[in-house]
């Protein structure tokens, strides 16, 4: 029971990292219909910037006022930092290219994909980079039979924050009602005012945002980075966002936690090695019996 208790907390975590960066692929394909390729890549950018100002840029304050400075400057520079070469990539590798439909854009994604990343080794360099040790204080917390560790609990809780923020954003605001009637209907939404280019700006900005800060959540919990980690990253939540319904916002944060927990469970019940498989088998399953996913495709409602 202990085992299970842990591995869920685990799962969480991990999932936590798809969730936030499946919001992102979610939102542009909800508005875009487009498979951004190179989201992962923001995020694998995203913890090098994030590791840059830890190493770099804060060590004297780190020193002097304690880890929280740290953290929470990484992150916010990451997030900034991304959001802008986010635009950036849209403006040079999407906008041009939207007129001429979904497959030159897919294989303008492929190209932003491949160009981050050797942007990436080129900069910080082909090998491992290791955020620093002892970031968070090693705290440890007993739950019953749970163990928890303070890096966790601040995971967990800053990323329900953000996709709560994120989820009241889109369902609750003008601008949210905005962004879901251009999902639903480009060309009466533009008819209706809404300013089709700033919704574009505002999905480009947000998702690399989301993206680059749980970078820096997964360089902190594993220590280790490395520049094709986009690559499993994005893989993995790209599973999360089909899983819970391509174009769902809570379905994309609740497929990307079922991932982390299906994951933990394989490991932990079947094997390491075998628990990738055994999470694919599970998006099989479901692509099967429920091809719009969990939650089913977003249809927006009238707004």
């Amino acid at each position: 029971m202990q085992l299970l208790l842990e591995q869920l907390i685990n799962g969480l975590t991990i999932g936590s990292f798809y969730a936030l960066i499946a919001l992102g692929y979610s939102m542009v394909y909800g508005v875009l219909k487009l498979i951004n390729f190179a989201h992962g890549d923001f995020f694998t950018m995203g913890s090098y910037i994030g590791y840059t100002v830890l190493v770099f840029g804060v060590a004297a304050a780190t020193a002097h006022f304690g880890p929280w400075t740290g953290m929470v400057a990484a992150m916010l520079v990451a997030a900034i930092s991304i959001a802008v070469v986010g635009i950036l990539v849209e403006r040079a590798a999407y906008r041009p290219v939207y007129p001429a439909g979904r497959l030159p854009a897919v294989v303008s994604a492929l190209g932003a994909s491949i160009f981050l990343q050797n942007t990436i080794m080129v900069i910080w360099g082909p090998r491992y980079q290791a955020y620093p040790a002892e970031l968070i204080p090693s705290v440890r917390f007993q739950l019953g039979q749970i163990n928890l560790t303070l890096l966790q609990v601040i995971i967990l809780a800053l990323s329900f924050i953000l996709m709560s923020a994120l989820y009241y954003i889109i369902q609750r605001t003008a601008f949210g009602s905005a962004v879901r009637a251009t999902a639903y209907d480009r060309n009466t939404a533009s008819l209706m005012g809404i300013n089709f280019n700033r919704v574009i700006l505002f999905i480009f900005t947000l998702g690399p945002a989301l993206g680059a800060m749980a970078g820096v959540m997964v360089g902190m919990y594993y220590r280790q980075i490395s520049f094709t980690m986009g690559w499993n990253y994005g893989l993995k939540a790209f599973t999360a966002t089909i899983l819970g319904g391509i174009g769902n916002l809570p379905g994309a944060m609740f497929g990307g936690l079922i991932l982390g927990v299906l994951e933990m469970l394989g490991a932990a019940y079947i094997s390491a090695a075998w628990k990738d498989v055994f999470v694919f088998l599970i998006l099989i399953l479901v692509l099967i019996f429920r091809p719009t996913g969990l939650f089913g495709e977003k249809t927006a409602e009238k707004v």
